[in-house]
């Protein structure tokens, strides 16, 4: 791919976001009824392509079991409010009231209290008896010490999850988690997580995970990008990962799953995603407009109580509709926020592809216009694509 001078001294490639490209309808159309939008991932089949993200905001255990019900997957944070405290109820509501000036370092003070190892089984657990698939989060630093807890739960799937998790991780102070290692000898499926590069995704599919997140910064309450400088783009940063899939299947005959891990509004960008080569999605802002999400509201992502280098930030959400009118409708507002999966069914059938994997095929093109052309109504009143 041509690249694009920056300096005399360096050069880069242009990278795309979702708003950047469209899905150019093929010469075929489909009946919405008869597209097929599960995903089936190891053992697990799934009616919908979707994971919930691992953040306090937007999975409890009672939203991973009704998640479960309505066909897709929620992940626990290993790591948040859940395992610290019996009942977090409480702090949830602490969380909510506070001003803006005060939340990082009030969110800071909250998370100083331990996980506790009998809760993480508790959790899981809990999960688990409801009868559907019990995913949860670490990340790499605590990932051993907190693997027999996972194991005495009898965990589904693991995520191991960070802003970047590599497969070379380097330290002079301790000893990384060895992932290659680490997911060989586990008895349960791991999916790891971000990146955000074709060799970064490479690296991680060869460790043996059965899938890996794709993002770097690009969620609604995530900082890195101002913070660190550092990501790219989610449409050319899943085209990448897809990329990787491809190379990796031909080695080893494995397919590894693609998840594009943030950035997703609305069904529009879900879509894009699936066409830039995602077998499914994470998402999380848009889950906490459920009305039975536990952020009360807001939300807020793993890294924005970090003790020294916080990476995101607690940003207010607006109540839209209940988890299953989020999810699968009906839509009673126009900008694509609703009815998320009804729109990639019908976003598929309008193209003519009738499963996820066809769909991956599908022509794209770069549109810088495509959120601004004929909307000048729209957008000068602040309705529909304009809000």
């Amino acid at each position: 791919m041509a690249e694009v001078e920056i300096g005399i001294g360096k050069t880069g490639r242009r990278a795309y976001g979702f708003d950047d490209i469209a899905i150019v309808p093929s010469r075929r159309t489909r009946d919405p009824e008869d597209i097929d939008i599960s995903w089936e991932i190891d053992a697990f089949n799934f009616d919908l392509p979707l994971m919930a993200s691992a953040m306090d905001s937007v999975v409890s255990p009672a939203i991973a079991i009704e998640l479960g019900r309505l066909g897709g997957v929620g992940v626990l944070n290993l790591e948040g409010l859940w395992t610290r405290y019996e009942d977090p109820e409480s702090v949830y509501e602490e969380i909510a009231s506070l001003p803006d000036d005060k939340a990082t370092l009030r969110m800071q003070q909250l998370y100083t209290e331990p996980v506790k190892l009998e809760l993480v089984t508790q959790r899981i657990r809990e999960i688990k008896a409801a009868g559907v698939v019990a995913a949860a989060s670490v990340t790499p630093q605590r990932t051993a010490e907190m693997t027999r807890a996972i194991l005495d739960a009898e965990l589904d799937l693991l995520v191991i999850q960070g802003t970047v998790v590599s497969a070379e991780h380097v330290s002079k102070n301790a000893e990384p988690l060895n992932l290659k290692r680490f997911i060989r000898e586990l008895e349960i499926p791991v999916i790891v997580g971000g990146c955000a590069s074709y060799q970064a995704a490479l690296h991680l599919m060869r460790t043996g995970a059965v899938g890996v997140l794709v993002g770097v910064g690009p969620g609604n309450a995530c900082t890195t990008r101002g913070v660190l400088g550092i990501g790219v783009p989610q449409a050319t940063a899943i085209a990448d990962a897809a990329g990787a899939r491809m190379r990796h299947l031909d080695e080893t005959g494995v397919y590894c799953h693609v998840i594009a891990d943030g950035g997703m509004s609305r069904g529009g960008d879900i879509a894009k995603a699936i066409a830039c080569g995602a077998d499914a999605v994470m998402l999380g802002s848009p889950l906490t407009t459920a009305a039975e999400a536990p952020g009360r509201g807001w939300h807020w992502g793993m890294a924005t109580f970090h003790p020294t280098l916080p990476r995101g930030t607690r940003v207010r959400t607006r109540t839209r509709g209940t988890l299953k009118e989020v999810l699968l409708g009906p839509a009673h507002e126009n900008d694509g926020g609703l009815n998320l999966f009804g729109a990639l069914r019908t976003s598929m059938a309008t193209c003519g592809y009738e499963s996820v994997k066809e769909f991956q095929k599908a022509e794209v093109m770069v549109a810088p216009a495509l959120q601004t052309e004929g909307k000048s109504l729209q957008r000068s009143q602040g309705v529909g694509m304009g809000r």
